[in-house]
């Protein structure tokens, strides 16, 4: 377990020259490979933040990462459920989601918050596409508990539309609502849904944008804050029962991603201005990283000296 990395300072002309030298093996780990990429939080809400975002995530797409966006919309469906005095309730950490508040979230996440997302992205080129978990069938669900009403566990996920979305230069833009199995439709945790996907487009990423920094051993010591963790580490940490209640649907999708064959989790602060690009594309990073495995650790810690040798 590796704790926080040193900040930045900043930079002169040749220290400048070095960090894109430095970039040059983050690149090619990502070229030609699967991100998907968990969007919510304060850096959706904001529209500058936004708008650097999506600038971030065009720049991954041109160094030739391929890229699926996953969101949710709590926000706006909290805002949207108060207009229409539909009560706002969770239970566990999910939403409970009556049949009206169902047609609320599929307004909300399908023709509001998606096509915002997408819009913002098209104003840098147009190759965002927005998808409806139902299009397709790229998440079937059936009910998790009777309690949480149309709250659904993804019993499937379409990978090949996705991939053909991909594989046509296009950015999938993914609203977490999926298609029952009982022809309704169901509402899903934007973090369970991501880390679904992940799994299903066999992707070499993951990485949730969030509002706080990543992962902190204790939450109260802004000084613990973990920038690296290995599987087994990330496991142990949630068997113990004591991580802030908000990270435990992130950290069981991320071992959840990687149980699944994808490589890295990331964790990161969406609204530090391109901490994306920080965490990607430097080693001094930006977040939490977990590593599916203690070779993707090391390579981590030593990626421009292996890339050097390489060149020689």
């Amino acid at each position: 377990m590796k704790y926080a990395r040193d900040t930045q300072p900043s930079l002169n002309n040749e220290e400048t020259a070095q960090l894109l030298f430095e970039a040059l093996p983050w690149i090619k780990s990502l070229t030609g490979r699967t991100v998907v990429i968990k969007y919510g939080g304060a850096a959706m809400v904001d529209k500058r933040l936004r708008s650097d975002v999506m600038s971030d995530i065009l720049l991954l797409k041109i160094i030739g990462a391929r890229i699926v966006i996953v969101h949710g919309g709590g926000a706006d469906i909290n805002e949207a459920l108060s207009h229409y005095d539909l009560p706002v309730e969770f239970k566990n950490g999910q939403r409970v989601t009556s049949p009206e508040a169902m047609e609320i979230v599929r307004e909300v996440l399908v023709g509001k918050v998606n096509q915002e997302l997408v819009a913002a992205i098209n104003r840098h080129g147009t190759v965002a596409v927005g998808v409806s978990g139902s299009d397709a069938g790229t998440l079937m669900a059936e009910q998790l508990d009777p309690e949480l009403g149309r709250v659904g566990r993804i019993t499937s996920v379409n990978a090949d539309y996705l991939e053909s979305l991909m594989d046509n230069e296009y950015i999938p833009v993914v609203a977490t609502v999926a298609q029952g199995e009982d022809g309704g439709f169901y509402n899903i945790n934007a973090d369970v849904a991501a880390g679904a996907i992940a799994q299903a487009v066999h992707a070499h990423k993951i990485i949730f944008l969030t509002d706080v920094d990543g992962l902190y051993e204790d939450f109260s010591d802004k000084s613990s804050l973990i920038s690296n963790l290995t599987l087994e580490e990330t496991e142990a940490l949630l068997a113990r029962g004591d991580i802030d209640k908000g990270m435990i649907p992130k950290l069981q999708s991320c071992v959840n991603a990687l149980r699944g064959g994808v490589f890295r989790a990331h964790i990161i602060n969406g609204t530090i201005p391109h901490s994306l690009l920080i965490e990607l594309l430097t080693s001094t990073g930006s977040g939490t990283v977990m590593h599916s495995t203690m070779e993707s650790y090391e390579q981590d810690q030593h990626p421009l000296g292996a890339f050097a040798a390489r060149l020689a």
